[in-house]
C-alpha cells in the first residue's frame, strides 16, 4: 500500500499544481470589514457614481468616498481597522492608494455638501450624481442588521468549529489523564475503588453501549452491517453529534425585509450552506489525523488504534454530510445561474471532492470492507486524495486554504514515517509456513535495533508481484534470542488465502519470501501494574496476549509474589501445533497458563505432529528422548490419538489443559476470589468472547470487595 500511497501523493501534488493553486487568499475576519461591505452594497443599491464594477472610479471619486465616510460614521462604524480595510479594499480592487487622511477630508466634504434623494432635483438612482449622498437611516439600520447576520455567520462558523475541536481536545485530555495516572500513580490508581469511581467505570468507561454488543458486527437489511462503539465512545460521539447540530441552529434568524436575500428560505439556506461548508472544512485535518497510524494521540491517551478508527469513521461521516448540505444549499441558491457558475474551476473541483466523499462513504461500509478489503483500501486512498485536492482548489480563493494545509501535512507526514519505518527495518527473507489448515506462521529476521512492543502489532508487505502493495496488520511474538519476530495469520480471504494456496503445494508446506515490516505500533496495556494481570486469548488472538504476558513475567523481581495468568481458548487440539514452541517457553516463567479445548472431539490435523517433528531441529529432540515427539514420529491413526494427546499434555505439564468451553461469569468470579488485590483483564480473540468477558468484568466492578478491576481490549477491528 506504500506504493499506492506514493502514487496518491504524486496525484495530489499534480492536481493542485496543475491548476496553479496553493497561494490562496488568506482568511480575513469580517468583524472590521463588515461595515465596508455593508455600505458598499447599500450605496450601490441607492445611488450611482461610477459604472458597475469600476472600483478605480469609485475609489477616486471624492463624492463617492464622502458617501462612504458618511455611511461609516453612522453608529460609529468608522474604527481604525475598518478604515484601514477600506484602504486595502481600494488598493486590491481598484489599484487606488487612498491618502492617510482620506476619511477626515471625505467626512468633512460629506457634512458640508451631502444631499438626500429628495434634495436632488429629478433624482434617478441609475444616473450618476456629483454630490455626496445621504442614505436613509432606517434603511441603514436594516442593511446593518442584515449584514450583521450574514457576515457574522462566517466568523461565528470559525468560533463554532473551534468549539467542536475544543471539545475533542477536552476528550483527549481526559483520556490522557486516565491513561497516564495508571503509569505515574499506580498505587493510587489501584486503590481508586470508591462508589463514584466504580459507578463511572461500571456504567460509562468499561461496558459496551448495549449489553454485549461491542466487538460483534450487527446485521441490518443484509448489507448494512455495523459495529456499535463502547458506551464511553458512544457518549463522546453523541455529544459531538449534538454539538454539530446545535451550532448549525444558532444565529441563523431571518431579518425581516432582508435586502440581501429577500426571503427567509433563501437567507437561511445561505447561512446554513456557508456554515456547514466552513465547519466541514475546518474539521478535515482532524479527520485525517484520526486515521493516521503515526498518531501522537494514541501515545497520549493509550487508546488503541481501533478507538481512533471508530472516531475517524463518525467524524468523517459528519464531515461529508456537512459538505453535502453545503453543496445542496448552493445548488438551491444558484438556481437560474447554476450552469454558468459550474464552469468555474473552483466549483468543478468542489463538486469532484463531494462526489469522492460520497464514494468513500458508501465503499467504507462494513459489508464491503469485510469482503473486499484490499479494493476498499485502494479506493479509499485515491478518493481521499481527490477529496483533499478538490477541497484545496475549491477554497483556495475563498480564504480558507489555511484549513487544508494541516490535513495535507498530517497525511504526508504519516506516509513519510511509514515509509521510513519500512526502510529502517529492511526487507529480509521470511520463512512462511502453513502450520495447520487455518494458520500461517511467518518468521521474520529483525534488525538488532528494532524494539518490539509487548502486545503491539506490525504491518507486513509480502513482496510478490501480485500483492506487494498491500499491507496487513498482525500481532506478533519475539523469539527468545531476539533474532526473529513471529507472526501468526489466520487464513481468510485476500493475501492470506493466496499464501495458503501457495503453501499447500510447497514442499513441507513452507516457502521463503521477501517481506517488508512496518511497525511496531500500539502500546502495552497498564495491566502490568495490577496485582494480578489476567490475559485471555481466543484462537489466533494469542500472539499479542502471549507477548505481553511473558514480558511482564520476565521483568518480575525474583522475590515477587505476583502471578501472571494466561488463558487460551482454542477449538481443537491441533491448534497447539503452531504455538507449541511458545507454550514450551512458558515452562520457566511465572505464568499460570490454562488452555481450554472447546471441541476436543475434532482430531483433524494431528498427523501434522509427525511431519513437524520428523526432521531438523525436532529430530534432534527425538534422539534426546522426547517422549511426545517419539510417539508422533510413527504413523498416526485414529486409535493412536489418545496416547498422542496424553503425551502432549505430559510435554506441556506446566500448563493446565481442560476440555470444554469456560463459563466466563464463573471464570471472572474465580479470578477475583483468588487475587490478593487489583486485577487487570486483557482480552483478544473472537468478538463474542471479548464482548462476554467485557460484560462479566464490568458487572463485577461493584461486587469485587474493594479490589479494583480493569478491562483492556486488544482486539483490533479495522475491516
Amino acid at each position: 500500500m506504500k506504493f499506492i500511497s506514493f502514487l496518491a501523493f504524486i496525484l495530489l501534488t499534480s492536481l493542485v499544481t496543475a491548476h496553479g493553486e496553493g497561494n490562496g487568499v488568506p482568511y480575513t475576519k469580517y468583524e472590521h470589514s463588515k461595515p465596508i461591505y455593508c455600505c458598499n452594497y447599500e450605496i450601490r443599491q441607492a445611488v450611482t457614481y461610477c459604472p458597475p464594477g469600476n472600483y478605480t472610479c469609485l475609489c477616486s471619486n471624492k463624492n463617492a468616498l464622502a458617501t462612504y465616510a458618511g455611511c461609516l460614521s453612522y453608529k460609529k462604524r468608522n474604527g481604525t481597522h475598518t478604515l484601514h480595510f477600506m484602504e486595502h479594499w481600494c488598493e486590491e480592487n481598484g489599484n487606488v492608494t487612498l491618502a492617510e487622511d482620506w476619511y477626515k477630508n471625505s467626512y468633512k466634504h460629506f457634512l458640508d455638501n451631502a444631499k438626500s434623494a429628495s434634495e436632488i432635483p429629478s433624482f434617478n438612482k441609475s444616473k450618476p450624481i456629483d454630490v455626496p449622498f445621504k442614505l436613509n437611516t432606517s434603511e441603514m439600520d436594516l442593511f446593518k442588521r442584515a449584514y450583521d447576520v450574514f457576515l457574522d455567520n462566517y466568523d461565528d462558523s470559525l468560533y463554532y468549529s473551534s468549539a467542536i475541536l475544543g471539545y475533542w481536545l477536552l476528550i483527549f485530555i481526559i483520556g490522557a489523564f486516565m491513561n497516564w495516572s495508571k503509569f505515574l500513580f499506580p498505587g493510587f490508581y489501584k486503590k481508586a475503588t470508591n462508589p463514584v469511581v466504580n459507578y463511572w467505570r461500571k456504567y460509562i468507561t468499561m461496558p459496551a453501549t448495549f449489553h454485549k454488543k461491542k466487538s460483534q458486527e450487527q446485521k441490518f437489511l443484509k448489507i448494512f452491517d455495523f459495529l456499535i462503539p463502547s458506551r464511553f465512545e458512544s457518549i463522546v460521539l453523541f455529544i459531538f453529534y449534538v454539538m454539530v447540530i446545535v451550532v448549525h441552529c444558532m444565529n441563523v434568524e431571518f431579518v425581516e425585509k432582508d435586502p440581501l436575500f429577500y426571503t427567509a428560505y433563501r437567507a437561511q439556506w445561505r447561512y446554513i450552506a456557508d456554515r456547514s461548508g466552513i465547519v466541514g472544512t475546518f474539521i478535515t485535518p482532524f479527520v485525517y489525523l484520526l486515521a493516521g497510524r503515526n498518531n501522537f494521540l494514541q501515545w497520549l491517551t493509550g487508546w488503541n488504534y481501533n478507538v481512533f478508527i471508530t472516531f475517524h469513521k463518525h467524524t468523517a461521516r459528519v464531515m461529508f454530510c456537512l459538505i453535502a448540505i453545503h453543496a445542496v444549499g448552493f445548488t438551491i441558491l444558484l438556481i437560474g445561474r447554476y450552469a454558468a457558475e459550474m464552469k468555474e474551476t473552483y466549483m468543478i473541483w468542489g463538486t469532484l471532492a463531494t462526489v469522492a466523499g460520497g464514494i468513500m462513504l458508501v465503499q467504507a461500509m462494513l459489508f464491503f470492507r469485510r469482503r473486499w478489503y484490499e479494493l476498499f483500501l485502494l479506493i479509499h486512498i485515491l478518493m481521499a486524495v481527490f477529496w483533499l485536492a478538490g477541497t484545496w482548489i475549491h477554497v483556495d480563493k475563498l480564504g480558507y486554504i489555511q484549513m487544508v494545509y494541516p490535513a495535507v501535512a498530517v497525511w504526508v507526514f504519516d506516509r513519510i514515517v511509514r515509509v521510513g519505518r519500512l526502510i529502517s527495518f529492511g526487507f529480509p527473507t521470511a520463512t512462511v509456513t502453513l502450520e495447520s489448515n487455518e494458520t500461517i506462521k511467518i518468521v521474520v529476521p529483525k534488525p538488532s535495533y528494532w524494539k518490539s512492543i509487548p502486545g503491539g502489532h506490525a504491518f507486513i508487505h509480502f513482496l510478490k508481484p501480485t500483492y506487494f502493495w498491500q499491507s496487513h496488520p498482525f500481532t506478533f511474538t519475539e523469539e527468545s534470542d531476539n533474532s526473529n519476530i513471529v507472526f501468526f495469520a489466520k487464513v481468510k480471504g485476500g493475501v492470506t488465502h493466496s499464501l495458503y494456496q501457495t503453501l499447500a503445494k510447497a514442499p513441507g508446506r513452507s516457502i521463503k519470501i521477501k517481506v517488508g515490516v512496518e511497525g511496531p505500533y500500539g502500546e502495552a496495556t497498564p495491566a502490568k501494574y495490577a496485582d494480578t494481570p489476567v490475559f485471555v486469548a481466543g484462537g489466533n488472538g494469542i500472539p499479542g496476549i502471549y507477548s505481553e504476558a511473558i514480558d511482564i513475567a520476565k521483568h518480575l523481581p525474583k522475590d515477587s509474589n505476583k502471578v501472571v495468568k494466561l488463558t487460551w481458548i482454542i477449538r481443537e487440539y491441533s491448534n497447539l501445533i503452531w504455538f507449541y514452541k511458545e507454550l514450551q517457553a512458558l515452562k520457566n516463567l511465572n505464568v499460570q497458563t490454562t488452555v481450554y479445548v472447546t471441541k476436543p472431539e475434532i482430531l483433524t490435523d494431528l498427523e501434522q505432529f509427525n511431519t513437524k517433528w520428523s526432521s531438523g531441529e525436532e529430530s534432534e529432540s527425538v534422539e534426546k528422548g522426547d517422549s511426545l515427539k517419539e510417539e508422533v514420529k510413527e504413523d498416526v491413526t485414529s486409535t493412536d490419538i489418545g496416547p498422542i494427546i496424553q503425551n502432549l499434555k505430559s510435554e506441556l505439564s506446566h500448563i493446565t489443559i481442560l476440555e470444554g468451553r469456560p463459563n466466563l461469569e464463573t471464570y471472572v468470579a474465580k479470578e477475583i476470589e483468588e487475587s490478593n488485590g487489583s486485577l487487570g483483564f486483557v482480552a483478544c480473540g473472537h468478538p463474542a468472547m471479548v464482548d462476554e468477558l467485557r460484560f462479566q468484568v464490568s458487572e463485577m466492578v461493584t461486587k469485587s470487595k474493594g479490589k479494583r478491576l480493569d478491562f483492556y481490549e486488544q482486539l483490533q477491528i479495522w475491516a
